[in-house]
């Protein structure tokens, strides 16, 4: 994987690149002089972590012959006070559509968290990472 990663606008707007041309523009907090034009960083991995075991759970649910039409998951991270500030927890809460038995959708859960999810394998093991599901219409 080759990535990117320029300098868009002062102070801290910038654009990551990937190989296929593809950008995603990432800022820094009003906070602290970021003009509010990207995802900060943390976004990012918290968004990346439930887009990776999304579609680890949709393959397996594909391949269970399970159709999914409403899929969303509600993302709630909560990081540490001081420098640096990393998470602590991340609560990912997984919705389907009431066709979709809610135990097959935990297992697929467990098995993108616990074997598939390159993203998941990657984040410090003190954080902490919850998963809850339910039906949404």
């Amino acid at each position: 994987m080759k990535l990117n990663l320029h300098l868009e606008e002062q102070p801290f707007v910038l654009n990551l690149t990937n190989e296929d041309g593809l950008v995603t523009t990432i800022d820094a907090s009003p906070e602290i002089g970021g003009k509010n034009k990207g995802m900060r960083p943390m976004q990012l991995l918290a968004g990346s972590l439930a887009s990776c075991m999304s579609i680890d759970i949709l393959l397996i649910l594909k391949k269970q012959r399970i159709e999914v039409s409403n899929y969303t998951v509600e993302i709630d991270a909560k990081r540490a006070d001081g420098v640096p500030s990393p998470f602590e927890t991340i609560e990912l809460t997984f919705g389907v559509d009431a066709g979709v038995p809610l135990q097959k959708l935990e297992n697929a859960i467990k098995l993108s968290h616990e074997k598939y999810c390159s993203v998941s394998a990657s984040i410090h093991p003190s954080i902490q990472v919850n998963t809850h599901t339910k039906h949404i219409e």
